[in-house]
């Protein structure tokens, strides 16, 4: 193994182990908590912790595990040696234009004003939006018509 990859391998690692202990610390979530917020396996995680990883992670994967953390992916990508632009979408078109209401809301994430609770609340209700259950579209065409 080259230099080069040993030292991204520990910089992920270290970037990884440090999530995870923030998680611990400030929101009492389980290793098995963490994978079911970020939909990455207890394994998969335990592997990048370790260096143990012969090829690298999949990018899908390491947004997931930091979006489920309310992380910005760039810091991990920085960590692997990736261009930051290696998180867009594979296809070559660029991202869709961004809701004015969710910039608002990633903005008071990275606002040093914001407390800590109201971050974690931000958080906490973004998630519970994002893996709630969708409605069949038929019910939602049925609750507009009522009102």
């Amino acid at each position: 193994m080259t230099e080069t990859a040993n030292a991204r391998k520990i910089a992920f690692a270290t970037f990884v182990r440090r999530a995870l202990d923030e998680a611990r610390a400030t929101r009492a979530w389980s290793g098995t908590e963490v994978s079911r917020r970020t939909g990455v396996s207890r394994q998969t995680i335990n592997r990048w912790v370790r260096g143990d990883w012969a090829s690298d992670p999949e990018a899908e994967r390491v947004v997931a595990f930091c979006e489920g953390l309310g992380l910005n992916p760039a810091a991990a990508f920085a960590a692997l040696g990736w261009d930051r632009t290696a998180a867009g979408p594979r296809t070559g078109q660029p991202a869709p234009p961004m809701d004015p209401d969710v910039e608002a809301l990633l903005r008071r994430l990275v606002d040093p004003n914001v407390s800590d609770a109201e971050k974690f609340h931000i958080r906490e209700t973004i998630r519970y939006l994002a893996y709630r259950p969708t409605l069949p579209v038929d019910v939602r065409k049925r609750g507009n018509q009522a009102g």
